[in-house]
């Protein structure tokens, strides 16, 4: 049984062609006829979650575990609205959406009816297309809807994937259904013509790398990629090349340099021009380093080409020179047998400043006594090789970018907005379509604001979530200007007494937590052991205090 409204049964259809068959609904009564019949088509794998912040941020993680575009469906009014950030978190991070949102007819907009609000248009920012269908079903207004979607649906995916919102006002009746097959719908496809760099072109590039001694690649945040990893590591062996990468960035080859916060405090003002490159390359998501950013700022390239398959103009570094549109993969499978062998002293030069670094954090870190930065070692060293590993925001994603990879892991972090708010209903997304052992480090704020991510019941056995529980907004503490307020205590630290356990037993999850450096090697034992058999929480106590004079000591010996 399906709704018999028309709309919604050429909307089945469509995402049925185009091989969309994952739909995260939020109950509500304006989208029963989308609820009936996305539930009515044993095609369509439809999963329920009642909070629309948590749903869509659940949407999310599904669609980057799966690497096809994820529907959601919402009821008017505010539900609409707590879409957006994880929307927004999408747009940034090129994650494809496709944002179907029930509305009441637009007669009834700002005339004082329930759950009405201008729903049309509300996501525009944070959107690659946004249409709202008609509300009649003549010929001529469901040949228009037609249209509408296929376009919609087409655009999620075409370039660099985003999302996409369909606005679909309903009349009542609502939940009149019919036993009638989905109607036979025009499919109009959109046929993407890869264009390539131009022979002259490239000509003109070889040049330039050929003439540039110091070539700096940055790698943003990047879903792992091993034909793009290959072509780099040939580039790094055929010019010298640094390669400048994050976790985020899922590359591990041990000829990149991976260690950027510590390294960038390590290089003085005399010596920078040492590290200033001629050339600067960049491609992908954000970074996380700030210190990175303030670098190049300073020290400009005399070049800066920015890889995007879609033309982005992105200017983090105030330096841009060239615009590339292309993917990086094959950027950098254009040129290496164009390429002459260039010095690696460049790369010397990166190469031992990160492997002292290193050393030196090791040491560091082996005298220090029980805090953020302890638990992060020890938490690295006790996940397992070959599984996932989520990144909370704030503190938890800056100290695992300290200490080393785990080996074979992949990474993953809502950096594109870089927000709290839904940390864990993304991991709990990710992991229910993941077959893989999937880790949440996230701090005890991120925890409770998302905490309805564990309110449904797509918990899976593989989810371990990891709270370090410092006591309050600790990235406060540890970044200039806010730790110096009088306001400091209770408006950015913002103390949190409140423990995890308690919530963790009421959605049936296994409690651990450990006070000190050996409850915590001991907990890590037990929560990755084959016996845990169970999703579990692992809550980890620390100081803010400590955690502070501890990170500032850290930064301060590496400028020194």
């Amino acid at each position: 049984m399906i709704s018999d409204k028309k709309h919604i049964q050429q909307l089945a259809a469509l995402l049925l062609k185009k091989g969309i068959t994952d739909i995260v609904i939020s109950p509500g009564s304006r989208n029963a006829p989308m609820i009936n019949t996305f539930s009515g088509i044993p095609e369509f794998n439809c999963r329920n979650i009642v909070d629309e912040r948590s749903a869509a941020y659940f949407a999310l993680g599904l669609a980057l575990a799966k690497q096809n575009p994820v529907a959601l469906v919402c009821t008017s009014g505010t539900a609409a609205l707590n879409y957006t950030p994880a929307i927004a978190e999408a747009f940034y991070q090129k994650i494809p959406l496709i944002v179907i949102t029930a509305d009441r007819p637009e007669y009834w907009i700002d005339q004082a009816e329930s759950q009405c609000i201008r729903q049309i248009g509300i996501y525009q920012n944070f959107t690659k297309k946004g249409a709202s269908l008609p509300l009649g079903e003549s010929e001529k207004e469901l040949w228009f809807a037609v249209c509408q979607i296929n376009e919609c649906l087409n655009l999620a995916v075409s370039g660099s994937p985003a999302p996409v919102h369909l606005n679909i006002p309903l009349e009542e009746p609502l939940h009149q259904l019919t036993e009638a097959e989905l109607p036979e719908i025009k499919e109009i496809e959109l046929i993407e013509i890869q264009s390539k760099i131009t022979e002259n072109e490239l000509v003109r590039l070889s040049e330039t790398i050929r003439q540039s001694q110091k070539i700096l690649i940055l790698a943003g945040q990047l879903n792992p990629n091993p034909g793009l990893e290959n072509c780099l590591t040939e580039w790094v062996s055929q010019t010298g090349a640094v390669v400048l990468h994050e976790h985020l960035s899922n590359l591990s080859d041990p000829k990149f340099c991976g260690s950027i916060d510590a390294l960038m405090a390590a290089i003085h003002d005399q010596n920078s021009p040492d590290f200033r490159p001629d050339l600067l390359i960049t491609f992908g998501g954000q970074l996380v380093s700030k210190s990175l950013k303030q670098f190049l700022r300073k020290n400009k390239p005399t070049e800066h080409w920015h890889l995007s398959v879609d033309g982005e103009h992105v200017d983090t570094y105030q330096s841009l020179t060239k615009v590339i549109k292309t993917d990086a993969a094959d950027f950098f499978n254009f040129l290496p047998e164009r390429l002459k062998p260039i010095s690696k002293t460049y790369w010397q030069l990166w190469e031992d400043s990160e492997t002292k670094m290193n050393q030196f954090r090791d040491e560091f870190s082996a005298n220090i006594e029980f805090s953020d930065l302890k638990a992060f070692e020890l938490i690295g060293q006790g996940i397992p090789e070959n599984t996932i590993i989520h990144l909370g925001n704030s503190s938890p994603v800056r100290y695992a970018l300290i200490h080393d990879r785990v080996k074979n892991a992949m990474y993953f972090s809502n950096r594109g907005t870089a927000g709290i708010d839904g940390c864990l209903s993304t991991a709990v997304g990710f992991s229910s379509e993941s077959e893989k052992l999937n880790t949440i480090i996230l701090g005890d704020l991120s925890f409770f604001y998302d905490s309805n991510a564990l309110w449904n019941k797509y918990i899976g056995a593989n989810l371990r979530i990891i709270v370090i529980h410092n006591g309050g907004g600790n990235i406060f503490g540890m970044i200039k200007g806010p730790s110096d307020s009088p306001a400091f205590a209770e408006h950015f630290f913002t103390g949190n007494t409140h423990k995890a356990e308690v919530l963790a037993k009421a959605f049936g999850i296994d409690y651990l937590s450990a006070t000190n450096e050996t409850e915590l090697e001991q907990a890590l034992n037990e929560f990755y052991s084959p016996k845990q058999q169970k999703a579990a929480l692992l809550e980890v106590f620390t100081d803010a205090e400590v955690n502070t004079k501890i990170f500032r000591e850290l930064f301060k010996h590496v400028k020194s």
